[in-house]
């Protein structure tokens, strides 16, 4: 895996450094965790891995602090292998949370959530008693863009005393749970993701459709496929969600609606997904290419506030 991100992200010109053999040094520990040691900095960074499908959770490193090239590189490494990673007791300022995604890449704006004043890539992700989360199902984010965000960095700011859970699920293990033949029959199709469908629920409130007037233009309706390639791992994912996909294209409506409603069904399997218990300070990233998410709002009327950072990412294919 490590060989296969060397040659891929220096070819892609995503890093412009080079790997000494030096760098990292994995090993499996009694504990059913590695250790990985970057010569840069002589920290050990420990994974324990959440479930079986994805989800690894790391410690032993400060975000907070100086981070090199090399150890950007090495948490997206772990990234495509985990597909989502979680960090514990990161108090890190926004300036840093920036920086961090920055590393990924280019940064993405949402054309519709509040914003971190000073940080227009940073949205703002809260529940209130009066304004509770209207997003309870799977997705993925922003798929209703041409390019959607390749992942997500979401830090967590205030959290209830009990509830408020994330649920992650992986398209790869997704995929690779159908059979043969309906892998092969998906693969050929396309489908519609739409920012008006996704937002329905606010275009129907008082004002929303002038709130929303300019995003909604900003954003018709895109294609992508049902199955897309990953671009740095090569994996088959499935890639359509509830919140943003409308119909596959070329089909009856009838034919349309039971394969998606089959594949959200399948895509939902407890064994494809891991479950994350945030506490304030938490830092989450995820491969926004290969994963799917899901809220649970269970805590209301408490409240909750997270900020999230979304990077660029390709076209999919």
């Amino acid at each position: 895996m490590l060989r296969f991100l060397r040659k891929n992200l220096i070819k892609k010109k995503l890093f412009s450094f080079s790997l000494s053999s030096t760098y990292v040094n994995i090993r499996w520990s009694q504990e059913q965790e590695y250790s990985s040691v970057t010569a840069t900095n002589e920290c050990a960074m420990k994974i324990k891995l959440l479930a079986g499908a994805l989800g690894a959770e790391i410690s032993g490193i400060d975000l907070t602090g100086h981070l090199s090239a090399k150890d950007y590189l090495e948490i997206r490494t772990l990234l495509i292998e985990h597909e989502v990673i979680f960090f514990r007791d990161q108090d890190i300022s926004p300036a840093q949370q920036h920086a961090l995604a920055s590393s990924f890449g280019p940064l993405q704006t949402h054309p519709a959530y509040a914003t971190l004043e000073g940080f227009p890539e940073i949205t703002i992700l809260e529940s209130t008693a009066d304004k509770p989360s209207k997003i309870e199902c799977w997705h993925s984010d922003m798929t209703f863009r041409s390019h959607p965000p390749m992942g997500t960095v979401l830090r967590s700011k205030v959290i209830p005393e009990k509830g408020g859970d994330t649920l992650w699920s992986s398209m790869t293990a997704a995929y690779n749970g159908l059979s043969s033949q309906m892998q092969t029959f998906l693969r050929g199709l396309t489908a519609v993701h739409d920012f008006s469908y996704g937002f329905k629920d606010s275009l129907a409130e008082p004002g929303g459709s002038e709130r929303l007037a300019q995003a909604v233009t900003d954003n018709p309706p895109v294609s992508h496929p049902v199955i897309r390639t990953h671009p740095e791992s090569g994996k088959k994912v499935i890639f359509v969600n509830p919140l943003f996909t409308t119909h596959v294209e070329g089909l009856p409506a009838a034919e349309s609606q039971a394969i998606l409603q089959f594949l959200y069904q399948h895509n939902a399997t407890p064994e494809y997904n891991c479950r994350f218990a945030w506490e304030a300070d938490c830092i989450a990233i995820w491969d926004n290419r290969s994963t799917q998410h899901k809220p649970i709002n269970d805590y209301f009327p408490a409240y909750r506030c997270l900020e999230r950072i979304v990077i660029d990412g390709d076209k999919p294919y």
